[in-house]
């Protein structure tokens, strides 16, 4: 996996770069289906999430993010996925099934995997945290044991083992919170793949179109009857206290949380960000 760079044949390609990735065969069909948009719309109907719409048509694979198979496997090959950043690798057991699980970065076609208490300590297993040493870097976490992978699962992400503490691990996310997890969850030994993520840029709004995202619009520039922000003639501030949503909400800095959420999630969290 690399970066590509385009000779600059028009001002969009000038600027545009893609992250590549080698070919790796089709999916097995039963682990690619159809989906509808929803375009920012809930289930009522009205809009939650502004400026997404239209977009290129993708197809959704059905991911094993909990990953708890104890099955040795190989990797069948890794693949693209447009519903994520990070890539995708095809696990064929050796029972015969066959499950798409997040890409470790160094994860390569032939990669021997396993899974459980029982796997060797080697990139691209997954394991109980208790049993990964400090310092080691692992993605793909599960909050609790059983459960689907709910942490670190962005290209290039990787959280850090800083030890034991009665039954619990203690783990470092890559936004600098250390958080207390249970150390029968499982999580794979490495970082998830497609690191260059970071380093691709889009080039023109056309692609950002394609990725299914609207123009944005700043409140100011809006009339009064859009927007909280809008109205007055030319540059003119908001004219209000502090900045609000659409809705009529003030926002930055307004706390968003339910005590009873946070209360519960401070019993897990060692040091905040």
């Amino acid at each position: 996996m690399a970066i590509k760079l385009y000779k600059p044949t028009t001002p969009g390609r000038r600027k545009t770069s893609v992250s590549t990735l080698p070919k790796a065969g089709k999916l097995p069909k039963r682990l690619v289906g159809g989906t509808t948009k929803r375009q920012g719309r809930a289930s009522t109907g009205r809009i939650t999430v502004r400026r997404r719409g239209a977009g290129a048509k993708r197809r959704i694979r059905t991911v094993d993010l909990a990953q708890t198979k104890e099955v040795p496997a190989v990797v069948a090959g890794v693949h693209y996925d447009p519903n994520r950043t990070a890539r995708l690798a095809l696990l064929k057991y050796v029972d015969g099934d066959q499950r798409l699980v997040l890409a470790e970065q160094k994860m390569k076609q032939g990669q021997k995997v396993e899974t459980g208490p029982k796997a060797a300590f080697k990139v691209g297993n997954r394991m109980p945290l208790r049993r990964i040493p400090a310092g080691t870097a692992v993605f793909n976490l599960q909050q609790r044991p059983g459960g689907e992978s709910t942490f670190v699962r962005a290209a290039g992400s990787a959280a850090t083992v800083t030890g034991q503490e009665k039954g619990d691990t203690l783990v470092k996310l890559p936004s600098g919170e250390v958080r207390r997890i249970d150390g029968e969850a499982l999580a794979t030994v490495g970082q998830a793949s497609n690191r260059e993520h970071e380093n691709v840029r889009i080039g023109k709004a056309g692609r950002k179109r394609h990725m299914g995202f609207r123009p944005k619009v700043r409140g100011k520039a809006m009339n009064p009857v859009d927007h909280p922000h809008g109205g007055g003639e030319g540059q003119q501030p908001i004219g209000l206290k502090g900045p609000k949503t659409p809705s009529g909400l003030y926002t930055l800095g307004r706390k968003t949380r339910k005590k009873s959420r946070a209360a519960r999630r401070a019993k897990r969290i060692v040091r905040e960000k």
